[in-house]
């Protein structure tokens, strides 16, 4: 595949780096504009950016896209606050569960809706209703109200400080399988929450999930645990047997441990703890970040990040997915930031021309979403192009304030200009 920018426009802080950022921001935004289903929510893209309804509407990737084009909005994008407005509609109806309170997981084209409810997809509800209050949307600040109420009385456990996993429909039957893949989404939530409305009571419990990922990780040479049993003791063999699973996949997963490093970061940073404290969760996210990419990069032969490694370091599932370059991105960004250590800028400029290279579909627009480990488009676990939410994020993050949530600090930044 072939480059588009010059070597210039990955050095991080660069006004050519800049200038790449605005335009893949800008190309991004226009890609999407199709999503909105006829009843409201978002419909899966396909490599084109059409909606591909085989893939039903599903509640995670409405929520994606209404903060996709809530910061669409804070950015100036044509239309994008009615895009914004067209995803909450499939929130507050088809996606919606009257009966028994709470989000679907999805609903197939012809309406009906998936069994059960799911911490992650609700996560993703409080994220896409805080963007959309940030944004002052009409009905966004009762949307998040129900969110975190919703939230508060099934998945958040004050006891463990964590979140539970799945519920049936009817909230009656809570499943033993405990995951950090949904808490690492809460802490989004969750830090957004504090920033836009000044509850920090969010950032708290941010702090608590926050704390346990780094003493598994530390007790486990870095590599975080991602499956657990009810009692939250770590399944290392969790899905062993489906290792490419979609959201379970077996082993550790090297692109959670950058992305929980920025996040991590970004509470350390914005948090009332002391300095010490402070300092060694940016130590634990340092750790984290050479720890995925010690394991995961560039170590099967061909450039790139694998997807997973088992407990030892060695690539288990070697194809490359968009979203984990988009998170090394925003991570090496975050800590050129905060550290001021030019490893970081470093990176920053390497994962870049792998994105420009690899991943930026020049001709068609967007990013490829998944690579064979020789770096061929296939689609065998992301199909298509489902969401702009991961590469989007990834254009403003390394341009923001670090230790503020990406939506309130890109409004901060358009107010200051």
């Amino acid at each position: 595949m072939t480059a588009a920018y010059a070597p210039e426009a990955y050095v991080f802080g660069s006004p050519e780096n800049h200038d790449l950022l605005e335009a893949e921001s800008n190309e991004l935004l226009h890609f999407g504009h199709r999503f909105p289903a006829p009843n409201g929510g978002s419909t899966w893209l396909d490599d084109r950016g059409n909606p591909d309804p085989s893939h039903g509407i599903q509640t995670w990737i409405t929520c994606r896209m209404a903060h996709v084009y809530t910061l669409g909005a804070i950015h100036g994008e044509p239309d994008a606050e009615e895009l914004v407005d067209k995803a909450l509609d499939g929130l507050r109806g088809p996606l919606h569960d009257d009966v028994n309170g709470g989000w679907y997981p999805s609903i197939t084209a012809d309406g009906t809706p998936e069994a059960g409810k799911v911490c992650y997809t609700h996560a993703f509800v409080i994220l896409a209703a805080t963007s959309a209050t940030l944004i002052g949307r009409p009905g966004a600040k009762e949307l998040l109200s129900e969110a975190l109420d919703t939230y508060n009385a099934h998945f958040w456990n004050e006891e463990h400080g964590l979140a539970v996993d799945t519920w049936n429909t009817e909230f009656t039957e809570l499943d033993p399988y405990r995951g950090i893949n949904a808490n690492m989404h809460t802490v989004e939530a969750f830090l957004a929450v504090a920033d836009v409305t000044g509850d920090e009571t969010y950032r708290t419990r941010a702090g608590r999930i926050i704390d346990h990922v780094v003493d598994w990780a530390s007790h486990n040479s870095w590599r975080i645990p991602e499956h657990f049993t009810a009692d939250w003791t770590p399944d290392l063999e969790f899905n062993r047997s489906k290792p490419d699973d979609q959201f379970k996949p077996y082993g550790a997963t090297p692109g959670h441990g950058i992305e929980w490093a920025r996040l991590i970061t970004q509470f350390a940073t914005s948090c009332s703890r002391t300095d010490e404290q402070k300092a060694a969760l940016i130590d634990a996210a340092e750790h984290l970040f050479a720890r995925a990419l010690e394991d995961a990069w560039n170590t099967d032969g061909t450039v790139g990040l694998a997807y997973t490694t088992d407990w030892n370091g060695r690539p288990v599932v070697t194809d490359r997915m968009h979203w984990t370059l988009a998170e090394s991105v925003n991570t090496s960004a975050v800590l050129a930031t905060v550290t001021g250590k030019q490893e970081y800028k470093d990176w920053y400029a390497t994962f870049w021309r792998y994105i420009d290279e690899y991943l930026i579909d020049h001709e068609h627009g967007s990013w490829f979403h998944q690579l064979d480990k020789d770096n061929h488009v296939i689609g065998t676990v992301w199909p298509g192009k489902s969401d702009l939410y991961h590469a989007l994020q990834c254009t403003f993050i390394p341009r923001l304030n670090p230790a503020v949530s990406v939506a309130p600090a890109l409004k901060q930044a358009t107010e200051t200009r």
